[in-house]
């Protein structure tokens, strides 16, 4: 079965950090041994020269005895020494090990009877004397010096350990805080998560969370408040219709009658055109919480092609509608909004224009630098206008001006304003200075120069 590391971030880090303790622990004792034999091998090879240099001058020539094994002051040692003459004869020994002679003068390691010793050869005139010792006392003394050094360090893991689970613990505090929060939470409960001293590798990622759930919370609050004005607005066309749908009933001679049925369907025809325009509302807000990317379009294509669309509708109404002037200019945004956004600019011109009135479009890119080339769409009409106290109560939704024909929906500029805000664009309202009515301008910026614009009233 394959090791795999714990997915806790607590329990990752106790892991890794303990066991970087035990490790770092061992590697310590190693390398203390390694030091300990060393130091021990420099003192005993230390002792070995001095004890050879004191035989050299306790065994002079004249004094050497005529051959033969003899104890003397150092048997019993740990140190084993041999002299020897220069034809090979051992006239001195101390312990009961024999060893070979050595022709090596210096240090140097040699195996005897199954064990290793550590050998110092020294020439003394017509003699040759040998200090050796056994390696196993340097392993037993290295030992137990690392051993002292170690002893502190076996005390003190533990501790460490404590207080790497304490220090751990501690640090991780808030996240278990933010996480117990949000495990705690009720559907609907889109409050902000408490940032306080959370780690900064933690930290953005919850602040991220937090304006997530503001924009989710934003969200709900523009549903809640379309869902109950939708309703507010559907409740007087549908009390309508059943009112007409009773007068019909009641409808005595068909005078009467067809006068009911032509209430009812422009009745029907309001509704429809209500729910027509909520729809586009609720497809254009999804469509700006879904991210989508903008893409490349050729904006004076589609001011041509609102234009054409809505000539037949002109004309019924004896209205003069037309595109006075069209820049060539690209834009990036989403072109089904941005459709949308032309239709009701002219959708709410035409209403407003009385018949023989006039409708101008026009396409310009204006601005002179590289920093504030718009593209500005500008409708113009020759209706009553909007006066200055109500243009910025009419980007409201469900707002009517007062005084306007029945009819309307209230959501045509509502919609106008809310995709220009998608596209980072701003409406304008202003006077039509050469038809006398309402010029409706939106000003897009060009690629390289997108800002987010608040909506103006002019």
């Amino acid at each position: 079965m394959n090791w795999r590391a714990p997915q806790s971030l607590r329990a990752r880090l106790l892991w890794f950090l303990l066991a970087g303790i035990v490790v770092a622990a061992l590697l310590q004792a190693l390398i203390a041994y390694r030091a300990a034999r060393s130091e021990a091998d420099a003192i005993f090879d230390y002792h070995m020269q001095q004890m050879a240099l004191s035989l050299r001058a306790r065994f002079p020539l004249s004094m050497l005895p005529d051959g033969g094994d003899e104890a003397g002051d150092d048997a019993g040692f740990d140190f084993i020494v041999q002299i020897w003459t220069a034809n090979g004869l051992r006239i001195f020994r101390t312990g009961d090990v024999p060893l070979p002679q050595r022709a090596v003068l210096g240090f140097s390691d040699l195996s005897a009877n199954g064990t290793r010793y550590r050998v110092y050869s020294m020439q003394a005139g017509l003699l040759v004397i040998q200090v050796a010792q056994d390696m196993a006392a340097r392993r037993h003394m290295a030992g137990e010096m690392a051993l002292r050094t170690l002893v502190p360090i076996a005390l003190m893991a533990p501790l460490l350990m404590l207080l790497v689970w304490w220090v751990v613990r501690s640090s991780l505090a808030p996240v278990a805080r933010a996480r117990d929060q949000v495990a705690q939470r009720q559907p609907d409960e889109l409050a902000a998560i408490d940032e306080l001293d959370l780690p900064d590798e933690v930290q953005p990622l919850v602040h991220e969370l937090n304006l997530l759930f503001a924009r989710v919370r934003g969200a709900f609050d523009a549903q809640k408040s379309f869902v109950a004005d939708a309703a507010h607005e559907l409740r007087s066309p549908l009390a309508a219709l059943k009112l007409q749908v009773q007068a019909l009933q009641r409808a005595p001679d068909d005078p009467a009658r067809a006068l009911a049925v032509a209430r009812l369907s422009a009745g029907i025809e309001r509704a429809t055109r209500l729910v027509e325009q909520l729809l586009v509302l609720a497809r254009q807000e999804a469509g700006a919480a879904s991210g989508a990317l903008p893409q490349p379009l050729a904006l004076a294509a589609l001011v041509r092609q609102a234009v054409a669309e809505m000539a037949d509708a002109a004309h019924a109404a004896g209205i003069d509608i037309g595109l006075v002037h069209a820049d060539e200019t690209e834009l990036h945004g989403h072109a089904e909004a941005l459709r949308i956004l032309l239709r009701n600019l002219l959708e709410n011109a035409l209403k407003y224009t009385p018949a023989g009135g006039r409708v101008d479009v026009e396409l310009r890119v204006v601005g002179t630098g590289a920093s504030d080339r718009l593209a500005r769409v500008m409708v113009q009409d020759s209706g009553p206008g909007i006066a200055v106290a109500d243009r910025v109560r009419v980007l409201d939704r469900f707002y009517r001006v007062p005084g306007t024909a029945p009819g309307g929906s209230g959501l045509g500029l509502a919609i106008v304003n809310a995709i220009a805000q998608w596209h980072g664009a701003r409406l304008i309202l202003s006077d039509a200075a050469a038809l006398g009515g309402l010029c409706a301008a939106v000003d897009f910026p060009l690629p390289g120069e997108a800002r987010t614009r608040a909506p103006q009233a002019a």
